[in-house]
Parts: C-alpha cells; sequence; structure tokens
C-alpha cells in the first residue's frame, strides 16, 4: 500500500468507520450464514450492499447516503 493511500485511511475517519461497520457485518454474516433464514440472508445482503455503497461514497467524496437498515 503506497503511504499516501495508507495516511489517508487514517486520517479520514468517516472512512475508517464505515469501513469497520462493512467488515463486522460481513464477519457476522460468515459466522451465521448456514444457520440464516432467507429473510434474514436477504436483509444481510441489502446491508452489504448498502455499506459497500457508502464506502465508495466516503472514499470518492460523494453525498452522503441515505439512512442505513437497522441491524437485527
Amino acid at each position: 500500500m503506497s503511504p499516501k493511500r495508507k495516511d489517508e485511511r487514517r486520517r479520514n475517519r468517516p472512512l475508517r468507520e464505515v469501513l469497520d461497520d462493512l467488515l463486522a457485518h460481513a464477519r457476522d454474516v460468515a459466522r451465521r450464514a448456514a444457520v440464516m433464514t432467507p429473510s434474514e440472508m436477504e436483509y444481510a445482503q441489502e446491508r452489504l450492499e448498502w455499506l459497500a455503497d457508502e464506502v465508495w461514497r466516503v472514499a470518492t467524496g460523494g453525498e452522503p447516503p441515505p439512512s442505513p437498515p437497522h441491524a437485527a
């Protein structure tokens, strides 16, 4: 990783926070996927997509995303 990119991640607190949310959700889904109901799985996928969109917007300086779906 280039020094500039590493420095940006450390200084860009909103990006770090949304990346942490994305990783935490992905880890939770990975742990529970085998026992999730179809509706839980659908919600998890929607939340993953929303978090990925939020990471993109924060990283590129786009407009803030709409409010996220609430964690179940």
